[in-house]
């Protein structure tokens, strides 16, 4: 029986969490003694250089892979215990993700691009474009939701990259650089828009980055350093 962390207004919480690997001529640790948590309505940006282990804590906190140690709280469930079954779940109730590529499909309109993760639920079809269209609606691509991932600008589909993550109403938005792909300008952007939904709809963002000015527009920062967690300077 999995224990439970119950706080009205934490969407998620760590503690402790350590992850290692083998490479070649021993053992490497990616991630050590790592807590954190995470409240609704906050956007949070975890900075750090690449090699840092922000993308392992990322898939930790995603309940894409597990520690080695340490716990984890999604939406006030432990994972600790959960089958891969359980985890799935879990993560496709409470969870969204943006990475840095868009990972659309190239044979799905916009709008069925961004319902995929209702149909997946079994939602009727119907009803998961309606509630598509709306949330692209909300990133600002009513008008073109009919059009395909090839016929979009890159900031484009990084926005139906965020209504899909969106569209099962997470209570938390994992995004891997999701500004990294982008040009300063449409970074901008879409980061503005990033800020926008957290104020509009109360969904909590945990944002890897390694621009800091980004990072700044978020309400707290976080510094990522050879593995270890730290309160960015």
């Amino acid at each position: 029986m999995t224990e439970s962390f119950q706080s009205a207004d934490v969407v998620l919480r760590a503690e402790h969490l350590s992850k290692s690997y083998d490479e070649g001529t021993g053992r490497v640790d990616v991630l050590q003694d790592v807590s954190l948590t995470v409240h609704a309505h906050e956007m949070l940006a975890i900075i750090g250089a690449s090699g840092s282990g922000k993308s392992t804590l990322l898939h930790v906190l995603g309940l894409l892979d597990q520690p080695d140690q340490g716990q984890l709280w999604v939406a006030g469930q432990a994972a600790a215990g959960l089958s891969e079954r359980q985890r799935s779940r879990l993560r496709n109730q409470s969870l969204g993700f943006v990475y840095q590529f868009h990972h659309l499909l190239p044979e799905f309109s916009a709008l069925d691009n961004v319902a995929m993760p209702l149909i997946v639920r079994r939602m009727a079809r119907s009803q998961a474009r309606q509630q598509a269209s709306q949330m692209l609606d909300q990133v600002g691509l009513g008008q073109r939701m009919a059009h395909f991932p090839g016929q979009l600008s890159g900031g484009e589909r990084q926005r139906v990259a965020l209504a899909r993550a969106l569209v099962t109403q997470p209570a938390c938005v994992l995004a891997d650089e999701p500004t990294g792909n982008l040009d300063r300008h449409t970074a901008d952007t879409m980061f503005a828009l990033l800020r926008q939904i957290n104020q509009d709809l109360g969904t909590a963002f945990i944002i890897v980055t390694h621009d800091p000015a980004l990072a700044a527009l978020a309400h707290r920062q976080l510094h990522m350093q050879a593995g270890c967690l730290r309160h960015a300077d």
